[in-house]
């Protein structure tokens, strides 16, 4: 890998890495949340600084190359972020419908 891909690689995770923690902390993102998106930007840095783990890994889950397994890896891990957030998404929806249901018959009380 080239010294200006290799620091493209870095110094784009890092800025990723800095706009999720200032995202956290305007508590715009909750920290369990940003956490996924931490640890895979470190661990592209990671793979990216020691290019033989990278190599490593790739032979021992079998791709036949390494961009086929981060792609793979990447894919899987948007998958598992989006079920993530339809789960809490149905799970606020039902909180939201229920309050309005309370709300809705608190005002019905009152008049």
């Amino acid at each position: 890998m080239s010294i200006n891909l290799i620091l493209f690689a870095v110094l784009f995770s890092l800025f990723i890495i800095m706009f999720i923690l200032q995202l956290v902390a305007k508590e715009r993102v909750n920290i369990k949340y940003a956490i996924v998106w931490l640890l895979m930007f470190i661990i592209i840095i990671i793979f990216t600084l020691i290019p033989g783990c990278l190599a490593f890994f790739t032979n021992l889950l079998g791709f036949q190359t390494p961009s086929n397994m981060i792609l793979t890896i990447m894919i899987a891990v948007l998958v598992i972020i989006n079920i993530t957030n339809t789960v809490i998404n149905s799970d606020q929806d039902k909180k939201i419908r229920l309050l309005v249901q309370e709300v809705s018959t608190l005002k019905n009380k009152i008049k």
